[in-house]
């Protein structure tokens, strides 16, 4: 039986069909076998993040006092090895004025812990190395992404020699540990790496055109709260690692208050007055605590206003990166009230991780935000 028309359909006349949604566009293999190979190195990264403050927290970064690239990747094996090595470390000012009559097992299990930071940083590198020639002979590298690639390879090169050259202002006569601010470089720099990496396998993780495109939609107010952001958490980890450097974070266990006051009364003993912000404990914890506030209020306007965007997916990575920020200020606060153990001290170092990569994702997202398709009814 042939169906009846509507006395309002013209003959010949065709239904509109509706149009199937456009395809998801996906990354290159090329594009996401470098992307895989980054999230390689950022975990490592991380990793030797984690590694390197357990060595600061143990006292153990000053047990090798020898910067043997190629050579120092092999421990010592035997007896008379070990004794050796042992030596050595007794010559340091480090056990003259703290480790006096440390037994040979004693220094092993330091000597591990500095052993396997140096390691790590060497399996970095390789896995670095390794991944650049494999995309780069096989000729697989996207078009303008070799510098970069290079740049992230440059850069671990430089924090091999930055982390020598903090190592040995322990070593110098009358210093028991490595100097604060040459600590904050070095955790700076390796910050810098996270990030790049961070935001390189965001970029990989979606074909350049449509990257292009949705670079037009920008929020261009949340990028600038973002790149604050950025810019305040980084130096909230040099902060971090003034602290860490120096122990601070031992120095005043009370909160909100520092010693009953709101400014510690230690605060700025020493003289020059510039030397305070560097070797003060009170002042150090105190710039610390400060700009943790600071980073908290304006990481709340910036999640308030990306609460105005109209694409879920801006509202999710700010609403990740208040979470966050909000995690990681009980943490801080936790850590000082019990005088920074290591389980706790660790734990808010990897805060700080998890914090930095979601600002600089959230920021991503303000940049290239994604496209959202609208439900029909």
């Amino acid at each position: 039986m042939s169906k009846t028309r509507s006395i309002f359909e013209e003959v010949g006349e065709k239904k509109a069909v509706p149009e199937a949604p456009a395809p998801v566009r996906r990354p290159s293999a090329d594009r996401r076998g470098i992307a895989v190979w980054l999230s390689i190195l950022f975990a490592l990264v991380v990793a030797m993040i984690v590694v390197g403050g357990l060595t600061r927290l143990t006292d153990s970064g000053l047990s090798i006092t020898e910067w043997r690239p190629v050579t120092g990747a092999l421990p010592p094996t035997t007896p008379e090895a070990w004794t050796a090595e042992f030596e050595k470390y007794r010559a340091s000012p480090q056990y003259q004025a703290l480790n006096q009559g440390m037994t040979l097992e004693a220094f092993k299990r330091i000597y591990w812990w500095e052993w396997g930071h140096r390691q790590l940083g060497r399996v970095i590198g390789l896995v670095w190395a390794l991944g650049f020639l494999w995309f780069g002979l096989r000729r697989r590298i996207p078009a303008g992404w070799t510098p970069r690639l290079l740049g992230l390879g440059a850069l671990g090169g430089l924090q091999g020699a930055i982390g020598w050259w903090m190592v040995s202002s322990g070593l110098a006569p009358g210093m028991a540990a490595v100097a604060s601010y040459r600590l904050a470089i070095h955790l700076g720099l390796a910050f810098l790496l996270l990030g790049l990496i961070a935001w390189y396998v965001l970029r990989l993780g979606r074909p350049e055109a449509e990257l292009l495109q949705a670079r037009r939609q920008r929020n261009e107010g949340l990028i600038g709260w973002a790149s604050l952001l950025v810019g305040l958490s980084f130096l909230q980890i040099l902060l971090g690692a003034l602290v860490a450097g120096i122990d601070a974070g031992r120095s005043y266990v009370d909160w909100p208050l520092m010693g009953g006051r709101l400014f510690p009364a230690t605060g700025l003993d020493l003289e020059p007055v510039w030397a305070n912000f560097l070797a003060n404990p009170g002042l150090v914890q105190f710039n610390h605590r400060i700009v943790g506030y600071l980073l908290f209020a304006l990481g709340l306007v910036a999640w308030l206003r990306s609460r105005r965007s109209a694409l879920g997916h801006v509202r999710g990575a700010f609403a990740a990166m208040m979470a966050m920020l909000v995690l990681q200020l009980a943490l801080g606060i936790v850590t000082v009230m019990h005088a920074a153990p290591l389980g706790l001290a660790v734990l808010h170092q990897l805060g700080a991780v998890a914090l930095f990569a979601l600002v600089v994702r959230a920021r991503f997202a303000a940049l290239y935000p994604r496209a959202q398709r609208i439900a029909r009814g």
